[in-house]
């Protein structure tokens, strides 16, 4: 028996307190036919929290798309009426203008961005139409009471309506089939093969609205290989460098809350994961077990309405590295043809060079750079960090350095959506300093992985950009990743972007 509590775990320790068949691919962890390991319920598509992001966000777009096209209509409807636009009084154009935003106020309003699961396509569909025919009765009252341009009131009903019930019935019909294949199911694990554990199981294979990946428990020797169905898969230190991490949305600790010490253990032990990390206890009854699975289900879809939120801000700068990056990369074409012109003639080698570094989530992405070393010294691991002087580095790849134009192809990973124009910088898989790997050097190091990694962000600005050489350079970045996770927003990323031309420029003791 379960419940989640909205408070974090270390503030409930104080207190006491039919799916679209895809082509199966290989598990994160390795597994692939071993019913007994997958459990019941591996998705049949995989995707990492990254790609899970982009189809949770999907209401802010969809919301986006119908203000575009029903301004674009309305003034089609406008322009294409008979009579000069122009010489037609305000009062004549102001049904049409008030028919738009009720439109799109009611649909609003009336939640049809929030695609609950118990609403099909059919219903979803019926909604907009009825929202639609209140915006048409809106345009034709207002229209009788302003005496409209003749033919504009007419031309709105009978395009915009019809319009917009097209597009909910595709908005619908593509958050109808994400939900079939897992794309909106909400992935976590649990730390604890306990009744609780067992409990919200039971309960989740009754209402398939979360998928139960996986186990982990410490007692290995006294805990069963699975949990009702569900593999147990080591024990919670294991979770720390588990593949299916980048997989998950939420870690479950499911260990009875009275044990306030090992609550406090755990969590402070999983608090360098990126994943949020939420505390089950027990419930007083049935309707508070349900209560409990739809607060760890209903994150499925972004929501519109209230405060601003993460998933808010997650579109907002998404929505910022699609204009921003497309405008640069544009921009910047001619200045990376020379550039890859040069690299081609200074010496043999390929002109880009790609390396796995961590992503959102821990995701492991594939880095694209202008290729600054020696075609046989390149290091994709990152075992050898760049000094002054470093022998490795080429003529052009020095000057390429000093101003960061090896950085210029990544713009093809903001466009992808496996980087941000702004974040904390993309550090190579396995990278050490001196002789250790950087991300054991200090403990909240994974946190700069609760958010898209960046071509510039606080830290570069801020003089932390470039090899780290020794603990208390690796400490200092984190640090200051952090602090930029926590204050980011539109208004800061375009203030960074702004200055990394000339603090990156002023720079000239920064080895890179």
């Amino acid at each position: 028996m379960t419940k989640v509590l909205d408070r974090s775990p270390s503030e409930a320790a104080a207190r006491g307190s039919a799916p679209r068949r895809a082509p199966l691919r290989t598990a994160p962890d390795g597994t692939r036919s071993d019913a007994a390991r997958r459990g019941p319920f591996r998705p049949q598509v995989w995707l990492n929290a990254r790609q899970r992001q982009a189809a949770r966000l999907a209401p802010h777009y969809f919301r986006l798309g119908d203000l575009i096209v029903v301004s674009l209509a309305s003034t089609a409807c406008a322009i294409m009426s008979p009579g000069a636009l122009a010489a037609a009084p305000v009062a004549s154009v102001a049904p049409l203008v008030l028919g738009a935003v009720a439109l799109l106020g009611l649909m609003r309003i009336a939640g049809l961005y929030s695609f609950p699961a118990d609403r099909g396509p059919l219903a979803h569909v019926t909604a907009a139409g009825m929202l639609a025919a209140t915006a048409a009765a809106v345009v034709w009252l207002s229209g009788r009471l302003f005496g409209e341009q003749p033919g504009m009131g007419v031309a709105w009903i009978s395009v915009v309506p019809a319009t917009v019930i097209l597009l909910h019935a595709l908005w619908s019909v593509m958050i109808h089939r994400w939900r079939a294949s897992g794309a909106l199911t909400p992935n976590v694990v649990l730390v604890g093969a306990t009744r609780h554990a067992e409990g919200l199981i039971q309960l989740a294979l009754q209402r398939r609205d979360i998928n139960v990946l996986g186990v982990f428990d410490d007692r290995l020797a006294r805990t069963p290989d699975a949990l009702v169905g569900v593999p147990v898969l080591g024990r919670a230190a294991d979770l720390l460098t588990h593949p299916m991490v980048p997989y998950v949305d939420r870690v479950v600790v499911a260990i009875d809350p009275g044990a306030q010490a090992r609550v406090r253990e755990l969590t402070a032990q999983l608090a360098v994961l990126p994943n949020e990390v939420t505390l089950l206890v027990d419930p007083e009854g049935t309707g508070e077990q349900a209560a409990a699975l739809h607060r760890l289900a209903r994150s499925a879809l972004a929501p519109l309405d209230g405060p601003v939120d993460h998933d808010r801000r997650a579109f907002e700068k998404r929505l910022q590295d699609l204009i921003v990056g497309s405008l640069a990369l544009i921009a910047l074409a001619p200045v990376m043809a020379v550039t890859a012109l040069l690299i081609k003639l200074d010496g043999p080698g390929p002109i880009f060079f790609r390396q796995r570094r961590h992503g959102f989530n821990q995701e492991e992405i594939v880095v694209w750079k202008f290729r600054t070393m020696r075609p046989e010294a390149a290091d994709a691991n990152a075992s050898r960090q760049v000094t002054a002087d470093d022998d490795r580095v080429t003529r052009v790849g020095r000057f390429l350095r000093s101003t960061s134009l090896d950085e210029l192809p990544q713009l093809l990973n903001v466009l992808t959506g496996e980087m941000s124009l702004v974040g904390p910088r993309p550090h190579a898989i396995g990278m050490k300093t001196g002789r250790v790997e950087s991300a054991r050097l200090v403990a909240d190091y994974a946190h700069r992985h609760r958010i898209k990694p960046g071509m510039t962000g606080w830290a570069a600005i801020k003089g932390s950009r470039g090899p780290m050489h020794d603990a208390a350079a690796v400490s200092r970045r984190v640090s200051l990743d952090i602090e930029y996770i926590e204050r980011q927003s539109v208004w800061l990323d375009l203030w960074i972007m702004a200055v990394t031309i000339p603090v990156l420029l002023g720079d000239r003791q920064a080895v890179r």
